[in-house]
């Protein structure tokens, strides 16, 4: 977001030649340092903090910042000095597009109840009277720097308590509570004012916009929910002179003779949320827009919104627990990991909370529970497009599938899946992205685990049609549960030799059963018995490029080959059969509708998975995580390293002691 290469200075010694500007967070003790070595050696001084779209959850939780502002002059909270916010919105003209975004801003600022980290949980019915008046005053913790920098003091807040009962006789006064006092971490500045009994304090968890909603009047001294009141409409009182006070949007005590130029609310959003900070796409990694940030963290609203409000694993491998805890610990009040049903039980389930599973073979105990306790039970499995690297090596996913029905691989049952394919209405916008996203697959040869070099292949078939048989794990879900008749990899060989006898087969073992990991190795002998070639090498998207069709039981490659517009001739139920586009040997009455290829793309790779970015601890889109597993493949090709992912023993031991290493840390609620 800087755009310059940052070096690591001593705030005791002479900076090198090659520094040309200081830098330093905040206005804590290590910035003042850096201040005073920037002004001793007659250096640039830039003072950087946190934006006021900031991210979807706490830095202090390890959430990563996806805005920060720059500041040259100051730094917007410090009303003793000038910041370059403060000099926008004294001097800066706004151009009509400008202050169109700016509406726009502050439409989705109130439509998605956007604020700086975006917490909190909805305000129950019933917690306030709706026949009372309430004015709210909203605490800090003592030595908060944006008290003594707003020009005020602790004393402020009392003056602020007796202003605000001699305003509002009528009114009920209510104290909202900073979360660092109510965690015990920081003392609260009103702590004096817990002894009066015509005060009421806010402890919960709200979120601010929803709170705000039920006030009156809202009184602050420094606290950005002064900013989040303006948005939601409420009149503010400042007591201190926080950044948006001094413009004559709202009641100031205090004051800054340096604000002289009266703004709108949407000259103040153009210039907070447009002109000052600067944003991280969470999309690409690249310089982003506040737009893009508000995409991304509504989409992490809606997928909470989903949610329960607490996810219960059970039985849950450890190594898994290590990959599944940062995205679950997204529900409201995170996730726990317990070992069986009886476990599940001890945890005090209450309503809103789910348990989760992974695989669809959950204990019968664990259902019995769930019924028991009215409770919803997600079963869960990676993704389509997962990683670079085989989970059976412990390799992270990046897409995961969370369904409360069955899982796509297990016909028994229906899955979300397939009731959205059987019922989804697929507008055209979002067809069109389908075929987006299915040009970029087969354009950059992306598959499951991306292991495999995908340069062209060569057989000699002649002018024979060639027929590729994908291996698969033998005793995988998605065969003990959806084959019939042909349920091994050597009798679909057999298969595929009877139903072309003419035909060059090919057969291509899984690269799980290749690495060791997994059950289904075909001796050779028996293999080339049938077909004519074994492909160990290449990819299988090479492979399936340079075949005519394409025969397998439930393997994904029979969806990436209908991708490439391949004949597919599936001898078992995976999700992609069923719907016109494959020759199918077994029924699936369960399947009542006829789809394009860009309705099922749609359906299973837009709608039904989660995709994931660790780097921004968020949920992103299905085009974020392709893009980023062709960078992280193609980084490794070139490095000579993708190699080592699918060779070397040693290699996948030691990643796989890592990811155990990983799961047997402490195991307690995730937030």
């Amino acid at each position: 977001m800087l755009g310059a290469r940052l070096v690591h200075v001593s705030a005791w010694r002479k900076p090198p030649a090659e520094v040309t500007t200081l830098v330093g967070w905040g206005r804590k003790g290590p910035a003042f340092k850096t201040l005073a070595l920037a002004e001793n050696h007659d250096l640039p001084f830039i003072t950087l903090e946190d934006g006021f779209l900031r991210s979807f959850g706490l830095g202090v939780n390890g959430t990563p910042a996806l805005s920060v502002v720059v500041d040259d002059l100051g730094i917007y909270f410090d009303a003793r000095q000038p910041s370059r916010l403060e000099q926008i919105l004294q001097h800066e003209t706004f151009s009509a597009p400008r202050l169109v975004q700016a509406d726009l801003a502050l439409e989705r600022l109130r439509r998605g109840r956007l604020t700086k980290y975006n917490q909190g949980a909805e305000v129950p019915p019933g917690a306030f009277d709706p026949d009372r008046k309430r004015v709210l005053l909203v605490d800090q913790t003592a030595g908060d720097a944006s008290i003594t920098c707003g020009l005020a003091t602790e004393e402020t807040f009392l003056r602020m308590l007796e202003a605000a009962f001699d305003e509002h006789p009528d009114a009920q006064v209510w104290i909202k509570t900073h979360p660092d006092v109510l965690a015990g971490r920081r003392q609260s500045c009103l702590s004096r004012a817990q002894a009066r009994r015509d005060v009421h304090w806010i402890t919960q968890d709200w979120h601010p916009h929803d709170l705000l909603g039920h006030f009156h009047h809202v009184y602050v001294v420094t606290s950005q929910m002064g900013l989040d009141a303006l948005i939601v409409g409420r009149p503010v009182t400042c007591f201190g002179v926080p950044f948006y006070s001094g413009w004559g949007l709202t009641d100031d005590r205090a004051g800054c003779d340096r604000r002289t130029t009266r703004r709108t609310l949407r000259e103040l959003i153009a210039a907070a949320y447009l002109r000052y900070p600067r944003y991280l796409d969470p999309e690409t990694g690249n310089p982003g827009d506040f737009f893009q940030v508000a995409d991304f963290i509504e989409r992490q609203q809606r997928v909470r919104d989903q949610w329960p409000r607490r996810f219960i694993g059970v039985g849950v491998q450890r190594w898994k627990q290590a990959h599944l805890r940062p995205l679950l610990a997204q529900a409201r009040e995170g996730v726990v990991f317990v070992p069986t049903p009886k476990a599940a039980a001890a945890m005090d389930p209450r309503p809103g909370d789910a348990f989760v599973h992974w695989g669809r073979d959950a204990p019968e105990d664990l259902m019995t529970l769930a019924g028991e306790w009215g409770l919803r039970t997600f079963f869960i499995e990676d993704g389509f497009y997962r990683s670079v690297g085989l989970g059976s090596d412990l390799i992270p996913p990046r897409s995961l599938v969370l369904d409360e029905q069955g899982l796509y691989f297990d016909p028994r049952t229906p899955s979300d899946l397939e009731r959205l394919l059987n019922t989804a209405v697929f507008q055209p916008d979002e067809l069109a992205r389908a075929r987006t996203v299915r040009d970029l697959i087969v354009q950059q040869g992306l598959t499951k685990y991306n292991l495999e070099s995908h340069a062209p292949v060569q057989w000699p078939a002649g002018d024979r049609p060639v027929i590729l048989v994908p291996g698969q794990v033998e005793d995988d879900a998605s065969i003990r549960h959806g084959c019939a008749g042909v349920n091994t990899n050597l009798g679909l060989i057999r298969a595929a030799r009877a139903a072309c006898p003419e035909a060059f087969i090919v057969f291509k073992p899984h690269p799980d059963v290749s690495s060791g990991n997994r059950r289904g190795h075909v001796p050779d002998d028996q293999a080339l018995a049938h077909a004519d070639w074994i492909e160990r090498e290449a990819s299988v998207v090479a492979c399936i490029e340079a075949a005519d069709a394409v025969h397998t039981m439930t393997s994904m490659a029979g969806f990436e080959a209908l991708l490439r517009e391949k004949p597919v001739v599936v001898h078992g139920r995976p999700f992609y059969a069923g719907w016109g586009l494959t020759q199918d040997a077994l029924p699936m009455p369960g399947r009542t509708r006829r789809l394009t290829l860009d309705a099922l793309v749609a359906g299973a790779l837009l709608r039904y998975p989660l995709y994931w970015d660790g780097s921004v601890r968020g949920f992103v889109s299905c085009e974020s995580v392709l893009r980023g597993l062709v960078a992280e493949r193609d980084a490794l090709q070139a490095q000579g390293r993708l190699v080592h992912l699918r060779r070397g023993w040693v290699r996948r031991q030691v990643r796989k002691v890592r990811g155990l290493v990983a799961g047997l840390l402490p195991d307690h609620q995730s937030r």
